[in-house]
């Protein structure tokens, strides 16, 4: 496990292309690893940028790599990113990871020794120690990176930042993050377990790709590929890892977050009560309680941040400041000593009472497009919104939620400099992985 703290990070001011540039005005060469699903919109965004050449493409599944190889008939085609990583060493500028979970760090800590620039999808990595590394690695190496958590760039994102550090609510008193999305239960997070026995992948899948850095699993139709992958702790982090990068973003920015102090999980009874499920699966429905050390914009010494999927909501009291009907099922509230504010994930922020704050008005922002904002951090233009620096010890206080909810009901003290759980160190079990053999991570641990 890695020891070092995160301290001092900060993100490189304005990164130009690396020294093996022929011109300063040509393009950023780009290469995309996971093309389907998500990834298939990630290279679409970056394809629409007039200043990227996309050089090469991968990905475990032959018809999601046959698609963008058409797209893109210039483009080199792999199966195994180790190989593109090998033989397009010289050739590109800048990486997308747009792959289950348990296989972001690799991919994205070998990119980040190269050299490379890094676009990762959230969370950044499965978990809490590689969440370490990956950020250090990115200071270190003082390359361009973004976290995937394209709604940050949006509108509503950054006017609910600014009117957080504007201070329109007063001091901050709590913060209660959700995500009830109607459907995500049934579709996404499966009881579990896993079949007995597996059946062989269809002939367009590399199976042993595929899964990569974790154990080997037997291939099973319709829980793992496409898309289904998050339920099982071999491969995603479970609902709260999935979207709470999303729902923490503009909080955690705009209240100058840090490391947390402790954190606490409740989970279903149902999930609790079934020992191969807790070894298997993450539980269908979570609540996680963060107290974070308070600062200039806090009300108090500490602040409590809680989290609700599921079959857990917001007490009605905070949802009926906005509506009991129509509360977002995607959201985060702020209370204020004067007020409070709700942030709907992918839309506008609304100041509550709304009559009190009828005359505040929506900064003017220029629109912002996550993945060109990238591009144009790589060439040297700006900087990113959601820099590994920022990101990075934000998404490991999400990820050690996944802890928490692996020791239900018990509270976790966190030394967050030296990585330790201070009042239970069999949790730390929790904070790292060994990889399958012969996917080993070369210059991690």
């Amino acid at each position: 496990m890695q020891k070092a703290a995160v301290a001092a990070i900060t993100p490189p001011l304005l990164m130009a292309l690396p020294a093996n540039s022929s011109a300063p005005n040509r393009k950023l060469r780009h290469v995309a690893v996971g093309v389907g699903g998500m990834g298939w919109h990630d290279l679409n965004r970056f394809m629409a940028h007039e200043g990227v050449e996309v050089v090469a493409i991968c990905d475990v599944d032959a018809n999601h790599l046959k698609r963008a190889a058409d797209a893109l008939p210039n483009a080199a085609t792999y199966s195994d990113w180790r190989e593109l990583l090998k033989k397009e060493a010289g050739n590109f500028d800048s990486i997308n990871v747009s792959v289950p979970d348990h296989n972001h760090f690799a991919i994205a800590f070998e990119s980040i020794r190269m050299g490379k620039h890094v676009y990762c999808q959230k969370p950044m990595c499965h978990d809490v120690a590689e969440v370490r590394a990956l950020t250090q690695a990115a200071a270190k190496k003082g390359i361009v990176s973004q976290l995937g958590t394209q709604h940050a760039s949006g509108l509503g994102d950054r006017t609910a930042v600014q009117w957080i550090k504007e201070g329109h609510i007063g001091k901050i008193k709590h913060v209660y993050l959700c995500s009830n999305r109607p459907g995500a239960t049934e579709a996404y997070r499966f009881k579990g377990p896993r079949p007995a026995q597996g059946e062989a992948p269809p002939t367009h899948l590399n199976w042993d790709l595929w899964v990569g850095t974790a154990p080997m699993r037997e291939y099973a139709p319709a829980i793992y590929h496409p898309a289904k992958w998050r339920a099982w702790q071999d491969f995603g982090t479970g609902w709260s890892g999935d979207i709470g990068c999303h729902i923490f973003d503009a909080v955690w920015k705009g209240m100058g977050l840090e490391d947390p102090l402790s954190v606490i999980a409740r989970v279903q009874d149902s999930w609790k009560a079934s020992p191969e499920r807790m070894l298997d699966t993450w539980p269908q429905s979570n609540h996680i309680k963060w107290t974070f050390p308070g600062n200039a914009m806090t009300a108090e010494k500490e602040l409590p941040v809680e989290w609700f999927d599921g079959e857990f909501y917001p007490p009605e009291d905070v949802r009926a400041l906005f509506s009991l009907e129509d509360y977002p099922a995607e959201s985060a509230m702020l209370i204020g000593t004067e007020g409070a504010l709700l942030i709907p994930h992918t839309k506008m922020p609304v100041l509550l009472p709304e009559a009190k704050f009828a005359s505040v008005t929506a900064p003017v922002l220029e629109e912002r497009d996550h993945y060109h904002h990238f591009v144009d951090a790589c060439l040297g233009k700006t900087k990113t919104e959601s820099h590994f620096a920022q990101s990075g010890p934000m998404t490991e206080a999400i990820i050690l939620g996944t802890v928490a909810l692996r020791e239900p009901g018990t509270l976790l003290k966190w030394d967050a400099k030296k990585m330790k759980i201070t009042n239970l160190p069999g949790a730390e079990k929790h904070l790292s992985r060994s990889y399958r053999k012969g996917w080993e991570v070369k210059g991690f641990r």
